[in-house]
């Protein structure tokens, strides 16, 4: 944990993306975030002190999903995959329901984590990386905690180390999204923790690698908003039907290393995108917060 002073900041940016709008000054108290996203080696200690399953490991409710057969509910989950050729093509359509696919297998049956126990740790819904936060002790952080940290001290700026794009900084995508990444930053898919330069405040990954789930749920901008969906929403994780548009759905941040100057450039700390709570994927992970402690009796 890296310990990040109080202050305040005006979340968000104008002239961006419309639900990056900016809000009016947010103020925190002193907090404490991890210094990089939680790995596969420390969410495979939690896994064998607790036995946890995360949502990827287990069948489809037929609850939540009574049109599909129970062969059709085999546990799984999102999937990138390039897609072959050149040019436009249907939005979204690298991403695959792939059945086998979990935090140990990240790509689906065949795909592991074998030599990769310093990278982030993927394929994790809302509530598996609530349940590693209860358990170490920790919680997620909200967005305004997460992008006040992301900014490492700097007020403003479009990035976490100023105005201008800095090659190396970052994993993100180089090449024609989603066709292939050259890996010219020096990694295709996600990066080991720490493998770029921290921001101001010491941490590390706050612009790419992997999104980062947060504590808050979604809405469209950041003005006069309730911290929490309308009622006729707010239900619980496994009630949720990820087809339903209506769904609540929480803040994640930070962008990955899908994201590129030509398709989601939301690798800035004002970014932010919407995703269903019970839905892991092979670019989302998580890192933690806590209040920051004193240290005198």
């Amino acid at each position: 944990m890296v310990a990040i002073p109080g202050g305040s900041f005006r979340i968000g940016a104008a002239g961006q993306l419309g639900d990056e709008r900016s809000a009016s000054s947010v103020r925190l108290t002193p907090f404490c975030l991890g210094a990089h996203e939680i790995t596969n080696q420390e969410f495979a200690a939690f896994v064998t002190a607790t036995g946890y399953r995360t949502l990827a490991e287990q069948p489809l409710s037929s609850a939540q999903f009574p049109d599909l057969a129970p062969a059709e509910r085999k546990p799984g989950s999102l999937v990138f995959e390039p897609v072959p050729g050149e040019g436009p093509m249907e939005e979204l359509s690298w991403w695959h329901w792939v059945p086998g696919a979990d935090w140990r297998h990240p790509s689906g049956p065949g795909s592991s984590i074998k030599g990769q126990g310093d990278h982030p740790v993927v394929q994790i819904a809302f509530v598996d990386a609530e349940a590693y936060a209860a358990w170490a002790g920790a919680a997620l952080p909200s967005e305004a905690q997460w992008e006040f940290a992301a900014r490492g001290g700097l007020r403003d700026q479009v990035f976490s180390w100023g105005n201008t794009w800095k090659p190396g900084q970052a994993n993100t995508w180089q090449g024609e999204f989603p066709h292939r990444d050259s890996g010219d930053d020096g990694f295709a898919g996600t990066a080991p923790v720490g493998s770029y330069p921290p921001n101001g405040y010491g941490l590390f990954d706050m612009t790419g690698n992997v999104w980062e789930w947060t504590a808050d749920w979604y809405r469209p901008g950041h003005d006069g908003l309730p911290a929490r969906p309308d009622p006729a929403i707010d239900r619980e994780a496994e009630s949720i039907d990820p087809r339903d548009p209506g769904v609540a759905k929480h803040v994640i941040k930070g962008g990955s290393f899908l994201c590129s100057p030509t398709y989601c450039s939301r690798y800035r700390p004002a970014a932010r995108e919407a995703q269903s709570p019970d839905t892991g994927t092979s670019h989302i992970g998580f890192r933690l917060a806590s209040p920051l402690l004193s240290t005198h009796g």
